[in-house]
């Protein structure tokens, strides 16, 4: 088979077989398909879009182009979770060790920053000695005695993956539903869940920025969940606004313990409550949606939560005593705040041009590689719908001697709209696909 003619097949508009999309992928994988080829091939899907068994046919290749861990020697069902990412998205550090309190197995390998939005493994990172580099066998033992554990994807995962991502990121081929839906999904059958929990962020600081286009990614990654035998679920959340108030490595950390405390954004707990009690559904520890969400407040006011938490932090290399002292975590120095232009009523706080100020401020990287400041970012004072007076703060800017600072503020003040008439936020969760 020629893979000119795989290529022409797709630009046709003709659905691609088995065979040609596992030639696709292993070609990737043993350099035989060259870039340029594979690069029109992803153009035309692009293009020409997939079905739902040409989705999966990529998926299950992805899948089998690496390793696949087999987590079958630890008892009960493991429930991954994974998010599309979004500005102050600190979910799955809280909704881990929240799962875990619950009995839930909870496997998680995670990302790194890039641009606008925050990474989960730079997050830990923040806390001294935290090693995401854990080799399978320490990533078990971790799940085994703590219920969790939050690692980096391994080079062995889905190399396909990797390569494809890596050509679509400089061929303008990221916007595609399969081919987003397929990346995501082949890592997380790769981890070796039993079930997957998805939360597929929505807004101006997310991917997909309409409910739409946030339900059509949800329900692919949902179907190849089904066609994989897995069974999947996701939530489409708000992502408009910052979720929470701190947007950077540290202040994100903060904020988790914070709200594991009792003393963090109710919205923030709000969310995770939703998607832990889904979580100890999908495990099949609770069938009725109001007793899983006791069970998941029980975690929070018994402090089980925090204690599981920081048991994975200790276990992980990390100093456990940062829960409570949060000095040992890197900070930095300098304060900058925005205040409101006007009195009148916030109707806006853009997430992504907030997390863009702390993009430029350290706190995130452009380029694979790049060293993060963990100390640096910014937190809102102010939400949408709050009455708020001519020169009242309502960002805080965390910065180091002025770097970057010129450029976050100029970020930071496009971000926030006041009107005379009040607004309503939108709710953080706006739709469930089963």
């Amino acid at each position: 088979m020629r893979f000119a003619d795989v290529i022409a097949h797709k630009r046709d508009g003709q659905a691609l077989t088995r065979d040609e999309i596992d030639l696709f992928v292993r070609g990737v994988v043993d350099g035989s398909v060259p870039d340029y080829q594979a690069s029109a091939l992803l153009m035309a899907i692009v293009l020409r879009g997939m079905d739902d068994q040409e989705t999966w046919f990529l998926t299950d290749a992805m899948v089998r182009s690496g390793e696949r861990v087999n987590l079958s020697d630890l008892p009960g069902i493991k429930v991954g979770k994974h998010s599309t990412g979004g500005v102050g998205d600190k979910v799955s550090i809280m909704l881990a060790p929240v799962a875990a309190a619950c009995g839930v197995v909870v496997p998680k390998m995670s990302g790194r920053g890039l641009g606008h939005t925050g990474g989960t493994l730079d997050k830990l990172e923040s806390i001294p000695g935290y090693r995401v580099d854990l080799t399978i066998d320490e990533f078990k033992a971790v799940l085994r005695d703590v219920g969790t554990s939050i690692i980096g994807q391994t080079a062995s995962l889905a190399p396909a993956d990797k390569k494809l991502y890596a050509l679509r990121d400089v061929t303008s081929t990221v916007e595609s539903v399969p081919l987003i839906a397929s990346s995501v999904m082949s890592k997380k059958l790769a981890e070796g869940s039993n079930a997957v929990l998805l939360d597929v962020k929505c807004g101006d600081g997310a991917f997909m920025k309409t409910v739409d286009q946030a339900r059509a990614l949800a329900q692919a990654m949902v179907t190849i969940g089904r066609l994989g035998g897995i069974p999947t679920e996701a939530f489409v959340t708000e992502m408009d606004a910052p979720l929470g108030n701190s947007i950077g490595n540290t202040l994100e950390m903060i904020e988790c313990f914070d709200t594991l405390k009792g003393t963090g954004p109710a919205e923030l707990k709000s969310v995770v409550t939703r998607l832990a009690a889904r979580m100890v559904i999908l495990a099949g520890l609770e069938h009725d949606a109001q007793i899983a969400a006791s069970r998941v407040e029980d975690a929070f006011t018994t402090g089980r939560a925090l204690q599981t938490l920081s048991r994975m932090i200790e276990r992980q290399g990390g100093n456990p005593r940062v829960v409570d002292d949060y000095r040992l975590m890197p900070s930095a120095p300098d304060r900058a705040i925005v205040a409101a232009p006007r009195s009148g009523f916030v109707t806006r706080m853009a997430a992504m041009a907030i997390g863009r100020a702390a993009h430029v401020l350290g706190a995130g990287r452009s380029k694979v590689g790049e060293p993060v400041d963990h100390g640096v970012g910014a937190v809102t004072l102010g939400h949408v719908g709050d009455p708020v007076r001519e020169g009242q703060p309502l960002i805080e800017l965390h910065h180091r001697g002025g770097r970057g600072l010129d450029e976050a503020l100029t970020l930071s003040r496009s971000a926030i709209v006041i009107d005379d008439r009040p607004a309503t936020a939108r709710a953080k969760i706006l739709d469930e696909v089963r």
